[in-house]
């Protein structure tokens, strides 16, 4: 499932380097990119408390998300401040690995994999 969703994840990724945008002009998916982030900050923590051995995977993830995208100001800002609401709203939550936390991680992979297929649908070239 994880491969799945990574191949989907660069897909968007070659689809998402449209031409460049005013600083904080909103573009029409905004939002699912944010969802997208904060999903990649979720993963990055609780991947790692799982003992998955993935380092920084996800976070790797999410600043090739940010340098396909190349969001600048407000856009930017909201892009990271998602990754760190889905890293810290975790970490507050789970301190080890526990089967709610192997659900999340699941249910994560499937959301982000649907983000993932429905951006590519509406706004690849």
């Amino acid at each position: 499932m994880s491969t799945r969703f990574l191949a989907i994840f660069a897909l968007i990724l070659a689809c998402a380097s449209a031409p460049a945008r005013a600083q904080d002009v909103a573009a029409p998916f905004d939002a699912d990119l944010q969802r997208l982030a904060e999903i990649l900050g979720g993963l990055h923590y609780l991947r790692g408390i799982c003992g998955s051995n993935e380092g920084n995977k996800w976070r790797s993830e999410m600043q090739a998300l940010i340098d396909a995208e190349t969001p600048a100001g407000e856009r930017r800002t909201r892009m990271i401040a998602g990754f760190n609401r889905g890293y810290n709203g975790f970490q507050q939550t789970y301190r080890s690995c526990t089967p709610a936390a192997t659900v999340a991680i699941r249910r994560y992979i499937e959301e982000g994999s649907k983000i993932s297929r429905d951006l590519t649908a509406r706004y690849a070239n």
